[in-house]
């Protein structure tokens, strides 16, 4: 990588590059003390295997190694280490790893844990991260924890529980002729359907979610657990691809139309916005979407200040609504629908979700009391008549899908999506775009024609489901669960972003919102960025090319290797074609442009390029 990281990534801290470990036809990735991007000959068996130990509000610990050894030759490799995780009330967990890999096709990933003091925790073991491409749907053998073996099938649609429970052993195949077992021991495992958050897996984890959280693991008490995979086989291997090869672009027909593109707009955003009102125009967003939450403080000034932004920039409108549920549903929605009117906000829709949906009720938790999602729509249909009404969830796919909404009593139905719950590397956050076009599928499954709206969606984090509050995250890092991300401000957000639109593009949404227009989530600077403070960030001109997207007919456009390089096509009425490529990677990508008519590009890292 020659370009600037802090251009990159918008902070100067780069992640350690990972060891490649090989034994023959076996080969893995070893980051952090996990292993990453398991193959055999070239094809990706297992995402990962890590060993995950999380606080009480599902935060990550990032535990510092020592002792670290790693062995390799050309038939076996082995990797040992120690490793320590401190809680903020100084309690401490110490483990110790050892790794081995053979040409065999064998690999064990055995770690001891010995708490040091009471230790809480909601997870502290193994997760195993089956991949989606190319497995969603397929046969698998599930072999449960009192020995009955199974014969079914991973969900293609996205399951919003968990497929498989007491597991002990999976086994898949990863090419004709050749199969691959993942056992677990030392716990008892079950699998969720990871793409509920837009992670590109099916991850096997310890300990049933149906079991107390946070537990204590009690000081003293070693606690042991080993995975182990073992594949079989002598399929032929796939045909090897040359690196340099460069990546094709290839279009197809013409589909849905594609969406308008929103900015969410909160209260204390509004006067910076007003300030740069000439940004706002040439950003060009289709809806202004306004955030209201009473249970923040929320009402007349802040519908007061929409309604001046509203002036000052006509658009679509939609109040995104939190409703309180406390009282009369009638009299709470009649009365935003009355401080809407005394403030003169001209509304084209409302969007309204209770405000206890916008936490998650994980399996085996009680659901949190909340009035019939058809008398909320009900009292809001009646105080906003003239208007759209949607519902949905203000938080993710995974809410939507366990509590699916009274779609007959809307006009749309929304959702967001965040690629930083469980993990926030910067593979890990490219990856998740591979999940959307299934979370689309799964919605339009639920849903039929429905009207549908995805956002806002970013890569920060603006509501913690999962927990008591998002991660602060004042030092820049590349933290999980963050209220704001370094990568926003830098070219990986446009890149990203760019990947985001092209994946969801088929769904043929009615509106995309991944961005606001100020703030940790917005499109404007902030001061230490890569760019001045108040000037637009790279995600700036990622947001703009939406824009001008919004209203084209969808054109079916796809790359020869879509982990590398996506692309996003819209053609005019009058038949002209443009097309947006997004690099999805940290290195230098030929790219084939002659379905075009031109030759060949090469674009630098997270570069976005429009041709057309």
């Amino acid at each position: 990588m020659t370009a600037d990281a802090f251009l990159l990534y918008g902070t100067r801290a780069v992640e350690a590059e990972p060891v490649r470990l090989s034994a023959g036809a076996l080969s893995a990735d070893f980051v952090n003390g996990n292993l990453r991007t398991i193959r055999h000959s070239g094809t990706e068996v297992l995402r990962a295997i890590a060993y995950i130990v999380r606080d009480r509000d599902w935060g990550t610990y990032e535990p510092a190694l020592t002792d670290l050894i790693i062995n390799q030759d050309a038939d076996a490799f082995s990797v040992s280490y120690s490793a320590s995780c401190v809680a903020l009330d100084g309690s401490r967990l110490g483990f110790r790893a050892t790794i081995k890999g053979s040409a065999d096709g064998r690999l064990v990933f055995d770690v001891s844990a010995f708490p040091e003091s009471d230790f809480e925790t909601n997870r502290c073991g193994f997760c195993i991260l089956h991949p989606i491409a190319g497995l969603a749907g397929s046969p698998v053998t599930v072999e449960h924890t009192d020995g009955s073996i199974v014969a079914t099938k991973l969900p293609e649609l996205i399951d919003p529980w968990q497929p498989f429970k007491d597991i002990r052993a999976i086994t898949h195949q990863v090419r004709p002729g050749v199969t691959a077992e993942c056992r677990m021991e030392g716990d008892v495992f079950e699998m969720e359907d990871q793409r509920n958050w837009s992670d590109a897996s099916y991850k096997t984890y310890v300990r049933p979610l149906a079991l107390p959280w946070p537990y204590v693991l009690p000081a003293g008490l070693p606690l042991r657990q080993t995975i182990s995979l073992r594949i079989a086989g002598e399929g032929k291997a796939p045909a090897a691809t040359v690196a340099s090869e460069p990546v094709r672009v290839e279009l197809g027909e013409v589909g849905p139309r594609l969406p308008d593109v929103g900015v969410v707009i909160y209260p204390e955003d509004v006067e910076t916005a007003l300030a740069n009102l000439s940004t706002l125009a040439a950003l060009g967003p289709q809806q202004l979407l306004f955030h209201y939450d009473p249970t923040r403080g929320h009402g007349l000034d802040a519908l007061r200040a929409f309604a001046r932004l509203a002036t000052a920039y006509p658009a679509e409108t939609t109040l995104e609504c939190v409703v309180a549920c406390a009282g009369d549903l009638d009299a709470e929605l009649s009365g935003v629908a009355d401080l809407v009117r005394q403030a003169g906000l001209k509304l084209s829709a409302v969007a309204v979700s209770p405000s206890v949906d916008r936490q998650s009720t994980p399996p085996g938790s009680a659901w949190p009391e909340c009035p019939p999602l058809e008398e909320v729509y009900a009292a809001a249909r009646c105080a906003f008549s003239d208007i759209r009404l949607g519902g949905g969830m203000f938080s993710y796919f995974t809410e939507l899908n366990r509590k699916r909404v009274p779609a007959d009593q809307l006009d749309f139905v929304t959702h967001c999506t965040c690629p930083i719950v469980h993990a926030a590397d910067d593979l890990s956050i490219m990856q998740s775009l591979e999940a959307l076009p299934f979370i689309t599928q799964s919605a339009w499954a639920i849903f039929g024609a429905k009207p549908y709206r995805i956002g806002p969606s970013t890569i920060a984090m603006r509501k913690n489901p999962y927990g008591g509050a998002t991660k602060p995250n004042p030092g820049g890092q590349r933290t999980a669960m963050a209220d704001s991300d370094p990568r926003h401000a830098g070219l990986f957000a446009a890149a990203w972003t760019i990947g985001y639109a092209a994946r969801v593009a088929p769904a043929g949404l009615e509106q995309l919102t991944l961005s606001s227009f100020t703030g940790p989530f917005g499109v404007l600077a902030l001061s230490g960025e890569p760019v001045a403070e108040g000037s637009p960030r790279p995600i700036f001109r990622a947001i703009k090319g939406l824009c001008e997207l919004a209203g084209l007919a969808h054109v079916a456009a796809r790359t020869s290797d879509q982990t590398k390089v996506l692309a996003l096509a819209g053609r005019s009425a009058s038949g002209k074609t443009v097309v947006w490529l997004a690099n999805l990677t940290a290195d230098d990508v030929p790219v084939n442009i002659s379905v075009l008519g031109r030759g060949h590009l090469v674009m630098t890292p997270y570069a976005i390029t429009r041709l057309g």
